[in-house]
Protein backbone atom coordinates (compact mmCIF):
# COMPACT_ATOMS: atom_id res chain seq x y z
CA UNK A 1 0.00 0.00 0.00
CA UNK A 2 1.52 3.11 -0.75
CA UNK A 3 2.19 5.97 1.75
CA UNK A 4 -0.15 8.21 0.50
CA UNK A 5 -2.80 5.80 0.93
CA UNK A 6 -2.04 4.91 4.09
CA UNK A 7 -1.78 8.83 5.24
CA UNK A 8 -5.45 8.94 3.70
CA UNK A 9 -6.94 6.18 5.83
CA UNK A 10 -4.59 7.48 8.98
CA UNK A 11 -6.08 10.81 8.32
CA UNK A 12 -10.03 9.75 8.47
CA UNK A 13 -9.81 7.01 11.33
CA UNK A 14 -8.33 10.34 13.30
CA UNK A 15 -11.47 12.84 12.11
CA UNK A 16 -13.94 10.43 12.80
CA UNK A 17 -12.30 9.14 16.62
CA UNK A 18 -11.63 13.23 17.25
CA UNK A 19 -15.27 13.86 15.95
CA UNK A 20 -18.23 14.64 18.03
CA UNK A 21 -20.41 12.14 16.40
CA UNK A 22 -21.57 9.68 19.32
CA UNK A 23 -22.72 6.85 17.14
CA UNK A 24 -19.66 5.96 15.21
CA UNK A 25 -16.43 4.71 16.91
CA UNK A 26 -14.03 3.27 15.26
CA UNK A 27 -10.52 1.20 15.77
CA UNK A 28 -7.56 -0.49 14.17
CA UNK A 29 -4.01 -1.75 15.29
CA UNK A 30 -0.68 0.04 15.47
CA UNK A 31 0.62 -2.57 12.94
CA UNK A 32 -1.78 -2.63 10.12
CA UNK A 33 -4.25 0.54 9.54
CA UNK A 34 -5.85 -1.38 6.47
CA UNK A 35 -7.54 -3.28 8.76
CA UNK A 36 -9.87 -1.23 10.74
CA UNK A 37 -12.91 -2.02 13.58
CA UNK A 38 -15.84 0.17 13.06
CA UNK A 39 -18.77 0.79 15.90
CA UNK A 40 -22.17 1.92 14.55
CA UNK A 41 -24.78 2.57 17.42
CA UNK A 42 -28.07 1.90 16.37
CA UNK A 43 -30.31 5.40 15.71
CA UNK A 44 -32.75 6.48 18.12
CA UNK A 45 -36.49 5.90 17.03
CA UNK A 46 -35.52 2.68 15.40
CA UNK A 47 -35.65 -1.00 16.30
CA UNK A 48 -31.99 -1.02 16.42
CA UNK A 49 -31.84 1.80 19.17
CA UNK A 50 -28.76 1.99 21.21
CA UNK A 51 -27.47 -1.33 19.97
CA UNK A 52 -24.01 -2.03 19.05
CA UNK A 53 -23.01 -3.07 15.65
CA UNK A 54 -19.61 -4.13 14.76
CA UNK A 55 -17.99 -4.40 11.30
CA UNK A 56 -14.70 -5.42 10.03
CA UNK A 57 -13.24 -2.86 6.94
CA UNK A 58 -10.58 -3.82 4.84
CA UNK A 59 -8.61 -1.62 3.37
CA UNK A 60 -6.72 -2.38 -0.10
CA UNK A 61 -3.60 -0.56 -2.12
CA UNK A 62 -6.19 1.01 -4.34
CA UNK A 63 -7.79 3.24 -1.80
CA UNK A 64 -9.58 5.76 -1.95
CA UNK A 65 -9.61 4.67 -6.03
CA UNK A 66 -10.76 1.73 -4.87
CA UNK A 67 -13.81 1.01 -2.09
CA UNK A 68 -12.66 -1.11 0.94
CA UNK A 69 -14.83 -4.30 1.38
CA UNK A 70 -17.00 -4.17 4.73
CA UNK A 71 -18.32 -7.15 6.52
CA UNK A 72 -21.05 -7.21 9.62
CA UNK A 73 -19.80 -9.08 12.47
CA UNK A 74 -22.44 -8.87 15.08
CA UNK A 75 -24.39 -11.39 13.46
CA UNK A 76 -24.94 -13.90 15.91
CA UNK A 77 -22.12 -16.01 14.62
CA UNK A 78 -23.45 -16.13 11.69
CA UNK A 79 -27.16 -16.95 12.55
CA UNK A 80 -28.82 -13.51 12.45
CA UNK A 81 -29.57 -11.57 9.30
CA UNK A 82 -30.21 -8.07 11.08
CA UNK A 83 -31.28 -6.05 7.86
CA UNK A 84 -32.31 -6.73 4.30
CA UNK A 85 -28.98 -5.54 3.81
CA UNK A 86 -27.17 -7.19 5.80
CA UNK A 87 -26.89 -10.51 5.71
CA UNK A 88 -26.16 -13.29 8.24
CA UNK A 89 -22.77 -14.35 6.60
CA UNK A 90 -21.48 -10.51 7.27
CA UNK A 91 -22.48 -9.43 3.91
CA UNK A 92 -23.21 -5.54 3.84
CA UNK A 93 -25.15 -5.03 0.29
CA UNK A 94 -24.69 -1.08 -0.76
CA UNK A 95 -24.31 0.51 -3.94
CA UNK A 96 -21.06 2.30 -2.31
CA UNK A 97 -19.31 -0.61 -1.77
CA UNK A 98 -19.72 -1.85 -5.17
CA UNK A 99 -21.86 -4.89 -3.51
CA UNK A 100 -25.39 -3.94 -4.63
CA UNK A 101 -26.01 -2.56 -8.26
CA UNK A 102 -26.97 1.30 -7.63
CA UNK A 103 -28.21 4.46 -9.74
CA UNK A 104 -26.05 6.59 -11.31
CA UNK A 105 -24.00 8.98 -9.00
CA UNK A 106 -24.43 6.13 -5.79
CA UNK A 107 -21.27 4.47 -6.85
CA UNK A 108 -17.92 4.66 -5.21
CA UNK A 109 -15.88 7.99 -5.85
CA UNK A 110 -12.34 8.55 -4.33
CA UNK A 111 -14.38 12.23 -2.74
CA UNK A 112 -16.18 9.52 -0.23
CA UNK A 113 -14.73 7.73 2.80
CA UNK A 114 -14.60 5.78 5.71
CA UNK A 115 -17.12 7.89 6.97
CA UNK A 116 -19.46 7.93 4.32
CA UNK A 117 -19.51 4.60 4.28
CA UNK A 118 -20.29 3.89 7.96
CA UNK A 119 -23.40 6.44 7.51
CA UNK A 120 -24.63 4.93 4.54
CA UNK A 121 -24.67 1.61 6.64
CA UNK A 122 -25.97 3.40 9.39
CA UNK A 123 -29.21 4.89 6.89
CA UNK A 124 -29.92 0.99 6.39
CA UNK A 125 -31.05 1.10 10.10
CA UNK A 126 -33.99 2.83 9.90
CA UNK A 127 -37.56 2.75 11.99
CA UNK A 128 -39.01 0.46 8.77
CA UNK A 129 -36.06 -1.60 7.47
CA UNK A 130 -38.79 -3.89 5.72
CA UNK A 131 -38.56 -1.66 2.80
CA UNK A 132 -35.07 -1.93 2.04
CA UNK A 133 -35.57 -5.13 0.46
CA UNK A 134 -36.03 -4.45 -3.52
CA UNK A 135 -39.52 -4.80 -4.31
CA UNK A 136 -41.00 -4.23 -1.11
CA UNK A 137 -40.37 0.09 -1.24
CA UNK A 138 -43.55 0.72 -1.41
CA UNK A 139 -45.58 -2.11 0.08
CA UNK A 140 -48.37 -0.99 1.55
CA UNK A 141 -51.46 -3.94 1.55
CA UNK A 142 -52.62 -5.16 4.86
CA UNK A 143 -50.05 -8.25 4.44
CA UNK A 144 -46.99 -5.80 4.11
CA UNK A 145 -48.02 -3.67 7.01
CA UNK A 146 -48.59 -6.47 9.26
CA UNK A 147 -45.14 -8.20 8.49
CA UNK A 148 -43.51 -4.36 8.59
CA UNK A 149 -44.76 -4.78 12.39
CA UNK A 150 -43.30 -8.07 13.44
CA UNK A 151 -40.25 -7.61 11.56
CA UNK A 152 -39.54 -4.53 13.56
CA UNK A 153 -40.60 -6.43 16.42
CA UNK A 154 -37.75 -9.07 15.92
CA UNK A 155 -35.18 -6.75 15.36
CA UNK A 156 -35.71 -4.60 18.18
CA UNK A 157 -35.69 -8.34 20.20
CA UNK A 158 -32.34 -9.52 18.63
CA UNK A 159 -30.95 -6.18 18.73
CA UNK A 160 -31.69 -5.77 22.85
CA UNK A 161 -30.77 -9.48 23.04
CA UNK A 162 -27.29 -10.07 20.30
CA UNK A 163 -25.97 -6.43 19.53
CA UNK A 164 -26.19 -5.34 23.36
CA UNK A 165 -27.27 -7.65 26.61
CA UNK A 166 -24.79 -11.15 24.90
CA UNK A 167 -21.74 -8.46 23.51
CA UNK A 168 -21.76 -6.95 27.10
CA UNK A 169 -22.14 -10.94 28.79
CA UNK A 170 -19.06 -11.73 27.07
CA UNK A 171 -17.22 -8.21 28.10
CA UNK A 172 -18.15 -9.42 31.40
CA UNK A 173 -17.73 -12.75 31.69
CA UNK A 174 -21.42 -13.89 32.54
CA UNK A 175 -22.42 -17.28 31.33
CA UNK A 176 -24.95 -17.91 29.02
CA UNK A 177 -25.65 -21.28 26.62
CA UNK A 178 -25.00 -21.05 23.42
CA UNK A 179 -25.93 -22.84 20.09
CA UNK A 180 -23.96 -25.64 19.39
CA UNK A 181 -22.71 -26.90 15.55
CA UNK A 182 -22.47 -23.48 14.03
CA UNK A 183 -20.60 -24.25 10.80
CA UNK A 184 -20.98 -20.70 9.20
CA UNK A 185 -17.78 -18.91 8.95
CA UNK A 186 -18.01 -15.61 9.83
CA UNK A 187 -15.30 -12.65 10.90
CA UNK A 188 -17.01 -13.04 15.08
CA UNK A 189 -17.01 -16.45 15.06
CA UNK A 190 -13.01 -16.49 13.53
CA UNK A 191 -12.17 -14.21 16.14
CA UNK A 192 -14.35 -16.28 18.91
CA UNK A 193 -12.43 -19.41 18.00
CA UNK A 194 -9.14 -17.83 18.23
CA UNK A 195 -8.12 -17.97 14.48
CA UNK A 196 -7.20 -14.37 14.24
CA UNK A 197 -6.01 -12.20 17.48
CA UNK A 198 -8.96 -11.47 20.01
CA UNK A 199 -9.48 -7.21 19.16
CA UNK A 200 -12.11 -5.78 21.33
CA UNK A 201 -11.25 -1.88 21.03
CA UNK A 202 -14.91 -1.19 22.01
CA UNK A 203 -14.95 -3.10 25.20
CA UNK A 204 -15.29 0.31 27.20
CA UNK A 205 -17.10 2.26 25.11
CA UNK A 206 -19.54 -0.44 25.39
CA UNK A 207 -19.21 -0.84 28.78
CA UNK A 208 -20.23 3.25 29.67
CA UNK A 209 -23.03 3.54 26.90
CA UNK A 210 -24.62 0.52 28.17
CA UNK A 211 -24.59 2.31 31.70
CA UNK A 212 -26.08 5.70 29.63
CA UNK A 213 -28.99 3.87 27.95
CA UNK A 214 -29.46 1.39 30.82
CA UNK A 215 -33.49 2.86 31.48
CA UNK A 216 -34.32 3.26 27.71
CA UNK A 217 -33.10 -0.37 27.26
CA UNK A 218 -34.99 -1.71 30.48
CA UNK A 219 -37.98 0.55 29.10
CA UNK A 220 -37.87 -0.89 25.75
CA UNK A 221 -37.94 -4.68 27.12
CA UNK A 222 -40.92 -3.89 29.60
CA UNK A 223 -42.79 -1.92 26.75
CA UNK A 224 -42.45 -5.21 24.03
CA UNK A 225 -43.22 -7.34 27.07
CA UNK A 226 -46.62 -6.35 26.93
CA UNK A 227 -47.18 -6.92 23.55
CA UNK A 228 -45.16 -10.15 22.92
CA UNK A 229 -45.48 -13.12 25.41
CA UNK A 230 -42.76 -15.54 25.83
CA UNK A 231 -41.96 -18.59 23.70
CA UNK A 232 -44.10 -16.32 20.53
CA UNK A 233 -42.27 -17.27 17.37
CA UNK A 234 -40.98 -14.97 14.83
CA UNK A 235 -42.76 -14.04 12.20
CA UNK A 236 -40.90 -15.11 9.00
CA UNK A 237 -40.43 -12.68 6.10
CA UNK A 238 -41.21 -13.66 2.61
CA UNK A 239 -37.82 -12.52 1.61
CA UNK A 240 -35.89 -14.78 4.07
CA UNK A 241 -34.22 -17.87 3.35
CA UNK A 242 -32.60 -21.03 5.03
CA UNK A 243 -29.18 -19.86 6.77
CA UNK A 244 -30.15 -15.85 6.03
CA UNK A 245 -33.09 -15.20 8.24
CA UNK A 246 -34.34 -13.76 11.98
CA UNK A 247 -35.39 -17.07 13.81
CA UNK A 248 -36.21 -17.47 17.60
CA UNK A 249 -39.25 -16.39 19.70
CA UNK A 250 -39.76 -13.70 21.95
CA UNK A 251 -38.07 -13.67 25.67
CA UNK A 252 -38.51 -10.47 27.19
CA UNK A 253 -38.70 -11.86 30.88
CA UNK A 254 -35.38 -13.26 30.45
CA UNK A 255 -33.73 -10.43 28.43
CA UNK A 256 -34.87 -8.19 31.51
CA UNK A 257 -33.51 -10.36 34.30
CA UNK A 258 -29.94 -11.10 31.59
CA UNK A 259 -30.18 -7.08 31.41
CA UNK A 260 -30.02 -6.48 35.16
CA UNK A 261 -27.53 -8.54 36.14
CA UNK A 262 -25.14 -6.57 33.26
CA UNK A 263 -26.21 -3.76 35.37
CA UNK A 264 -25.05 -4.70 38.79
CA UNK A 265 -21.79 -6.43 37.76
CA UNK A 266 -20.77 -3.15 35.73
CA UNK A 267 -21.17 -1.07 38.98
CA UNK A 268 -19.03 -4.46 41.28
CA UNK A 269 -16.82 -3.86 38.57
CA UNK A 270 -16.77 0.03 39.05
CA UNK A 271 -17.01 -0.63 42.88
CA UNK A 272 -13.82 -2.72 42.24
CA UNK A 273 -11.61 -0.10 40.92
CA UNK A 274 -11.24 1.31 44.18
CA UNK A 275 -9.51 -2.52 45.53
CA UNK A 276 -7.16 -2.55 42.17
CA UNK A 277 -6.21 1.17 42.66
CA UNK A 278 -5.07 0.76 46.24
CA UNK A 279 -2.72 -2.12 45.23
CA UNK A 280 -1.13 -0.12 42.26
CA UNK A 281 -0.54 2.39 44.69
CA UNK A 282 1.32 0.45 47.17
CA UNK A 283 2.99 -1.31 43.96
CA UNK A 284 4.19 2.47 43.24
CA UNK A 285 2.93 2.12 39.59
CA UNK A 286 3.02 4.99 37.55
CA UNK A 287 -0.38 4.85 36.74
CA UNK A 288 -1.16 5.54 40.15
CA UNK A 289 1.27 8.87 40.58
CA UNK A 290 0.21 9.90 37.29
CA UNK A 291 -3.62 10.27 38.72
CA UNK A 292 -1.84 11.97 42.14
CA UNK A 293 -0.35 14.35 40.46
CA UNK A 294 -3.45 15.31 37.86
CA UNK A 295 -5.25 15.40 41.28
CA UNK A 296 -3.06 18.12 42.53
CA UNK A 297 -3.01 19.98 39.33
CA UNK A 298 -6.67 20.30 39.00
CA UNK A 299 -7.41 21.15 42.82
CA UNK A 300 -4.76 24.14 42.21
CA UNK A 301 -5.83 25.32 39.05
CA UNK A 302 -9.47 26.12 40.57
CA UNK A 303 -8.43 27.42 43.41
CA UNK A 304 -6.37 30.35 41.44
CA UNK A 305 -9.37 30.49 39.25
CA UNK A 306 -12.45 29.87 41.66
CA UNK A 307 -14.27 32.88 40.06
CA UNK A 308 -14.91 30.78 37.07
CA UNK A 309 -17.25 28.28 39.43
CA UNK A 310 -17.38 27.02 42.84
CA UNK A 311 -16.41 23.16 43.91
CA UNK A 312 -14.44 21.28 46.08
CA UNK A 313 -12.34 17.71 45.08
CA UNK A 314 -11.12 15.45 47.09
CA UNK A 315 -9.55 12.18 47.10
CA UNK A 316 -11.73 9.26 49.13
CA UNK A 317 -9.83 7.27 51.47
CA UNK A 318 -6.32 8.84 49.61
CA UNK A 319 -7.32 7.00 46.98
CA UNK A 320 -6.09 8.16 43.39
CA UNK A 321 -8.87 6.13 41.92
CA UNK A 322 -12.18 7.36 43.64
CA UNK A 323 -12.40 11.41 43.50
CA UNK A 324 -15.49 13.17 45.21
CA UNK A 325 -16.56 16.02 43.43
CA UNK A 326 -18.87 18.81 44.98
CA UNK A 327 -19.98 21.17 42.71
CA UNK A 328 -22.36 24.40 44.46
CA UNK A 329 -24.27 25.75 41.14
CA UNK A 330 -23.68 28.81 39.97
CA UNK A 331 -26.02 32.09 40.41
CA UNK A 332 -28.81 32.97 37.94
CA UNK A 333 -28.58 29.67 36.65
CA UNK A 334 -30.96 26.63 36.86
CA UNK A 335 -28.44 25.02 39.36
CA UNK A 336 -28.35 28.24 41.50
CA UNK A 337 -27.93 27.13 45.43
CA UNK A 338 -27.44 23.58 44.56
CA UNK A 339 -24.87 21.24 46.37
CA UNK A 340 -23.79 18.28 43.86
CA UNK A 341 -21.99 15.42 45.55
CA UNK A 342 -19.95 13.26 42.34
CA UNK A 343 -18.16 10.37 42.73
CA UNK A 344 -15.88 9.56 39.87
CA UNK A 345 -14.56 6.07 40.02
CA UNK A 346 -10.88 5.30 37.52
CA UNK A 347 -10.01 2.59 36.47
CA UNK A 348 -6.60 1.19 36.89
CA UNK A 349 -6.51 1.05 33.09
CA UNK A 350 -6.91 4.69 32.54
CA UNK A 351 -6.99 6.07 29.94
CA UNK A 352 -7.89 2.89 28.09
CA UNK A 353 -10.86 2.57 30.51
CA UNK A 354 -12.61 6.12 31.28
CA UNK A 355 -13.89 7.38 34.39
CA UNK A 356 -17.41 6.10 35.61
CA UNK A 357 -19.75 8.58 36.62
CA UNK A 358 -21.82 8.85 39.66
CA UNK A 359 -24.15 11.49 41.48
CA UNK A 360 -24.71 11.28 44.48
CA UNK A 361 -27.01 13.63 45.10
CA UNK A 362 -30.70 13.17 43.01
CA UNK A 363 -31.13 15.71 40.98
CA UNK A 364 -33.78 15.67 37.48
CA UNK A 365 -31.87 16.16 34.19
CA UNK A 366 -32.20 14.83 30.59
CA UNK A 367 -28.49 14.08 30.94
CA UNK A 368 -28.19 12.22 34.48
CA UNK A 369 -29.81 8.87 34.48
CA UNK A 370 -32.46 8.00 37.26
CA UNK A 371 -29.35 5.98 38.87
CA UNK A 372 -27.06 8.97 38.55
CA UNK A 373 -25.33 8.04 35.43
CA UNK A 374 -23.67 11.49 33.95
CA UNK A 375 -23.64 11.33 29.76
CA UNK A 376 -20.61 13.54 29.05
CA UNK A 377 -17.88 13.20 26.20
CA UNK A 378 -14.67 14.73 27.32
CA UNK A 379 -12.52 16.12 24.35
CA UNK A 380 -9.35 14.82 26.04
CA UNK A 381 -10.20 11.43 27.15
CA UNK A 382 -6.03 11.43 29.28
CA UNK A 383 -6.16 14.36 30.93
CA UNK A 384 -8.62 14.91 33.74
CA UNK A 385 -9.03 17.98 34.12
CA UNK A 386 -10.94 17.58 30.45
CA UNK A 387 -13.05 15.01 32.32
CA UNK A 388 -13.95 17.87 35.31
CA UNK A 389 -14.50 20.65 32.51
CA UNK A 390 -16.83 18.28 30.99
CA UNK A 391 -18.85 17.20 33.61
CA UNK A 392 -19.78 20.90 34.49
CA UNK A 393 -20.53 21.61 30.98
CA UNK A 394 -22.82 19.05 30.46
CA UNK A 395 -24.93 19.45 33.46
CA UNK A 396 -24.69 23.62 32.99
CA UNK A 397 -25.42 23.48 29.44
CA UNK A 398 -29.10 25.23 29.05
CA UNK A 399 -29.88 24.99 25.53
CA UNK A 400 -28.28 22.09 23.96
CA UNK A 401 -28.66 21.18 20.69
CA UNK A 402 -31.09 18.48 20.64
CA UNK A 403 -28.75 15.33 20.36
CA UNK A 404 -31.32 11.73 21.38
CA UNK A 405 -28.39 10.13 22.23
CA UNK A 406 -26.89 12.38 25.43
CA UNK A 407 -30.38 12.16 26.87
CA UNK A 408 -30.27 9.04 29.47
CA UNK A 409 -33.17 10.11 31.35
CA UNK A 410 -36.03 9.19 28.97
CA UNK A 411 -38.82 11.32 31.04
CA UNK A 412 -36.74 14.24 31.73
CA UNK A 413 -35.77 14.24 27.60
CA UNK A 414 -39.33 13.71 26.80
CA UNK A 415 -40.51 17.50 28.82
CA UNK A 416 -37.04 18.93 27.96
CA UNK A 417 -37.53 18.47 24.14
CA UNK A 418 -41.60 18.60 24.89
CA UNK A 419 -44.06 21.89 24.47
CA UNK A 420 -43.41 25.09 26.41
CA UNK A 421 -45.61 23.77 28.67
CA UNK A 422 -43.43 20.50 28.81
CA UNK A 423 -40.29 22.84 29.50
CA UNK A 424 -41.86 24.71 32.30
CA UNK A 425 -42.75 21.09 34.08
CA UNK A 426 -38.92 20.39 33.57
CA UNK A 427 -37.53 23.54 34.74
CA UNK A 428 -39.54 23.30 37.90
CA UNK A 429 -38.73 19.58 38.29
CA UNK A 430 -35.05 20.35 37.94
CA UNK A 431 -34.73 23.45 40.61
CA UNK A 432 -37.33 21.61 42.92
CA UNK A 433 -34.12 18.48 43.19
CA UNK A 434 -31.66 21.77 43.64
CA UNK A 435 -33.88 22.99 46.01
CA UNK A 436 -33.61 19.40 47.85
CA UNK A 437 -29.88 18.78 46.93
CA UNK A 438 -28.43 20.47 50.62
CA UNK A 439 -30.30 17.41 52.28
CA UNK A 440 -28.18 14.89 50.45
CA UNK A 441 -24.57 16.39 51.32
Amino acid sequence: MSNQSILRITRELGEIQRGSDLSLAVACRDIDVRQVRALIIGPPDTPYEFGFFEFAVKFTKEYPTKAPSVTAVTTNLGRTRFNPNIYAAGRVCLSILGTWRGERGEEWSSAQGLESILISIQSLMSSNPYENEPGFEDANSDYDKKNQEAYVAKIRHETLRISVIERLEDYLGIGQERVPGVTVHNVEEDYKNGTEKLFEPFKDLCKRRFLWYYESYLQSIEREAKRHKDGDRFEKMPFEGPGNSMDGTFQYSSLKERLQAVYEKLNEETLSWAIEGQTTVQKEMSIASNLQRQFEQIVENYKENNDSITLDLELVDKNPFVWQLVIFGRPMTNLDGGIFRIMIYLSPKFPNELPRIKFETPIFHHRISKNGVLCYNPTRKDDMKSHIESIIEAIEEESPAYDPRTLVNPEAAKLFWGTADDKKIYNRRLRRSVQDSADFC
